[in-house]
């Protein structure tokens, strides 16, 4: 998904979760709203490792690029996306009710992808497990 509707779908679940509570912190509704769009860095890291270039443009192309060709493959980690990096942030939520509100966005953020490579048929293109990567990487 295109991090303009992760932006867009990420302020509307944002704003049903304020609307039905209200008396929220808002450091709170604002955390889970960056949340939700924000787990997407893990891409940019790679484009500039790979690529030795620091543009956010250039980056959202490439990446783009890589999605009309069908090139995505699982040989990129996107670490942010991963089960481990999401039982990480549950587990957080448990020393500080912030991380919660990390998790919650990033679990919206995932299914928001999940349903969106279910739809372009493209799911088996994405390493959803960091130990699985590993594992396969270890050369």
């Amino acid at each position: 998904m295109l991090p303009r509707w992760h932006i867009v779908f990420g302020f509307l679940f944002t704003a049903v979760v304020w609307l039905a509570s209200p008396d929220l912190n808002i450091i709170y509704v604002l955390t889970l709203f960056f949340s939700t769009f924000l787990i997407d860095v893990d891409h940019y890291v790679i484009f500039v490792k790979r690529n030795k270039n620091y543009s956010l443009n250039k980056a959202f192309n490439y990446f783009l690029k890589l999605k009309k060709k069908g090139d995505r493959k699982k040989d990129s980690i996107f670490i942010f996306h991963t089960v481990e990096f999401h039982i990480l942030v549950a587990l957080l939520s448990f020393f500080h009710i912030i991380f919660l509100f990390v998790f919650i966005g990033m679990v919206f953020h995932s299914l928001l992808d999940i349903f969106t490579m279910i739809k372009e048929k493209s799911l088996q293109n994405r390493e959803f497990f960091l130990i699985s990567w590993i594992a396969r990487n270890r050369n």
